[in-house]
């Protein structure tokens, strides 16, 4: 018989569909790509900084299923702390990240790697619970141990105050009423003939990304393509509306999605030219079309960051000094093995002007790190403050709907504009996108040493090459 593990039947509460094909078609499942690796392996650190503050716990082996099991009984007769004990109940098996003596009873300390308490931590810990109470134990209390939002790091990390634990006993007990008849549901999905045929919707990616490729099927600017479609877009689908030009009259729309569906069904480029003038008008001469890359750890690596902060290791700068002048490029990526900030602020300050608009694509981004590289490093201070006071954000047209092309499919990110408008994208790049490159950098300069610097150059290039031919082409537009 099959054997339910929480992680499974964490997936039978997101979708049947793909519980089913993990027990009885699994090559259908996709493998994790190089950023989703790099995620578990960062959730792998949080785990081992963990039980440092129980030193006094033991290790069991998590390979061998029938001796985990074993070492586990033998250390609850011991009443030790155990890490990774497992037990089996009932066709269903769980292990604790960190199991506690508590007298008669055992305390349940489960890690987690967020800065917060989510609905499907409860659940996790609720699997756990039914399996080990199943299996004789008593659970006295649950506790979850995530990261600490606020915490920031000085010289050396301080395990003790990175992260939180918080007794979630109650939301648990909650969780767990009609537990039983959910695991049996899902075991009658797991032995049906045939898998069951789900919709796609928001459970697509809450709480986890499913690997399957049902999105496969559902046509282009469908109903989830819809700006800040949310609830209408999940009510339309099922009622069996699949495309934005389908959607029928009656149905009321705000005015961006308005301007969607009437370009769908008019097969039209939509161009409001009085707004798109008032936007160039804002860009005065010499332009800086700047992009930053940066990566994020989960525990934070360098003094003054906090968990999840951003590090910015390179940038891409075009300069075009006055209209119909050729761009003019600058680019930086850190080449050294340590903490890359006042390396990337000294060389962005050289290369970056005192006057003349500063060309970003999403403001709020570059703004942002750009003052807490001023918090981190107070020197540059002054500089940053007028920095962000010549910042122009290039997104605004097209988060507007001042120019909309239906190839956009609802998105206004630079991924989508630029071939929507231009003609051109990153298909031809080794890498093509912000995550994969910073996860392609962190392993070259700390981990395996790989050296893809021509990689990282060429696809911050693009992305400030693309926003220079995308203003080239809204004043085109506009003629």
């Amino acid at each position: 018989m099959a054997l339910l593990t929480k992680s499974k039947y964490l997936i039978g509460l997101q979708c049947p569909q793909y519980l089913w094909t993990i027990f009885n078609d699994k090559d259908k499942i996709q493998k994790p790509d190089e950023t989703a690796e790099f995620n578990f392996e960062q959730g792998y650190e949080v785990e081992k900084l963990a039980k440092l503050l129980y030193p006094q716990g033991v290790n069991q082996d998590t390979e061998d299923f029938a001796k985990n099991l074993k070492e586990t009984r033998k250390n609850v007769l011991k009443q030790k702390t155990i890490y990774e004990a497992g037990f089996r109940h009932k066709n269903c098996f769980a292990r604790a990240d960190i199991l506690i003596p508590a007298g008669d009873s055992w305390d349940i300390v489960e890690v987690k790697s967020s800065s917060n308490l989510k609905d499907v931590h409860i659940q996790d810990v609720a699997f756990q619970k039914y399996v080990y109470e199943g299996s004789g134990l008593t659970i006295r209390r649950c506790f979850l141990l995530h990261l600490n939002k606020d915490y920031v790091r000085k010289d050396k990390l301080d395990i003790k105050k990175l992260f939180v634990r918080e007794d979630i006993t109650i939301k648990v007990n909650e969780e767990i009423k009609g537990i039983h008849k959910r695991i049996e549901d899902m075991f009658k999905i797991i032995k049906l003939d045939k898998v069951p045929k789900i919709k796609v919707g928001k459970h697509c990616s809450k709480p986890y990304p499913c690997p399957l490729n049902c999105w496969d099927n559902v046509p282009e600017n469908n109903v989830f393509c819809l700006y800040r479609g949310g609830k209408l877009s999940c009510e339309l689908y099922e009622k069996g509306i699949e495309t934005i030009k389908d959607i029928p009259d009656e149905i009321k729309l705000n005015d961006k999605q308005g301007i969607q569906k009437d370009c769908e069904k008019k097969k039209k480029i939509h161009v409001h030219k009085e707004k798109i003038k008032h936007f160039l008008k804002t860009l005065h001469y010499p332009l800086y079309y700047l992009d930053f890359e940066t990566f994020s750890t989960v525990v934070p690596k360098f003094k003054n960051l906090k968990p999840y902060s951003q590090v910015p290791f390179q940038f891409s700068l075009h300069v075009v000094e006055s209209k119909g002048s050729e761009p003019k490029h600058y680019d930086f990526l850190y080449s050294g093995h340590d903490d890359p900030r006042l390396d990337f602020l000294t060389a962005l300050k050289k290369v970056l002007g005192t006057k003349g608009s500063i060309v970003v694509y999403n403001q709020s981004f570059e703004i942002n790190r750009l003052k807490e590289l001023a918090l981190a490093f107070p020197s540059y201070s002054d500089w940053v403050s007028n920095v962000i006071t010549r910042i122009v954000d290039l997104l605004v047209p097209f988060k507007n709907f001042s120019y909309y092309n239906p190839k956009q499919e609802g998105s206004a990110s630079l991924k989508k504009v630029l071939p929507a408008l231009v003609g051109k994208d990153y298909s031809n790049l080794d890498i093509s996108d912000g995550g994969l490159a910073s996860v392609k950098f962190f392993n070259m300069a700390y981990y395996d040493g790989k050296d893809v610097s021509k990689s990282l150059l060429e696809y911050c290039c693009l992305d400030t090459l693309g926003m220079v031919w995308i203003v080239d082409a809204l004043r085109e537009v506009i003629k």
